[in-house]
């Protein structure tokens, strides 16, 4: 038997990915913001409509969906403190050395070049909009997203390279 014929439906994982994120606190608005963010002082005709459109083709892609539901699940796991030492303690903490969550994030927008890897870098350390609120004050409410910021912004970076591919060239 091929992994093919266990492949779980494809609806049942978007469906998945977007009900996590929208549990987790992220709506589309908030996405559509940090595209904003990122593309705003190149565009001088973006809108709303532009961002969620390259987000939805973004979130449309099976590896992103498989991304979001790894992490966020990571991130549960680790405030039901369900995690094995160190680990535990490293995801609940949001160690500065751990790395992964930043190697998973950088699978969502190597999907989308080199444009993806430059934005998410940037609004990684600014942590604008959400990103400041997943990264900072959640924590004291005993919730873990060391893998959620990472993603979100992510997407957000992905959709901005996809914008920018899609107005300079490729798509």
């Amino acid at each position: 038997m091929s992994n093919m014929e266990h492949a779980v439906h494809d609806k049942k994982v978007r469906e998945t990915a977007y009900r996590l994120l929208k549990e987790r606190g992220v709506t589309m608005e908030h996405l559509v913001e940090l595209v904003m963010f990122l593309q705003k002082d190149y565009f001088s005709d973006l809108t709303t409509e532009m961002c969620e459109y390259n987000i939805r083709k973004v979130l449309e892609k099976r590896e992103i969906q498989n991304a979001i539901i790894t992490g966020i699940q990571l991130d549960i796991l680790a405030e039901k403190g369900l995690l094995m030492e160190p680990l535990q303690e490293m995801l609940a903490h949001d160690e500065g050395l751990y790395g992964i969550d930043e190697i998973l994030a950088l699978s969502i927008v190597n999907v989308y070049g080199s444009i993806g890897f430059t934005n998410y870098g940037y609004v990684d350390k600014v942590k604008p909009g959400i990103l400041k609120k997943l990264n900072k004050t959640e924590k004291e409410k005993g919730e873990v997203h060391t893998f959620l910021d990472d993603i979100v912004g992510a997407i957000a970076a992905a959709a901005s390279s996809r914008l920018a591919h899609s107005r300079f060239g490729t798509k």
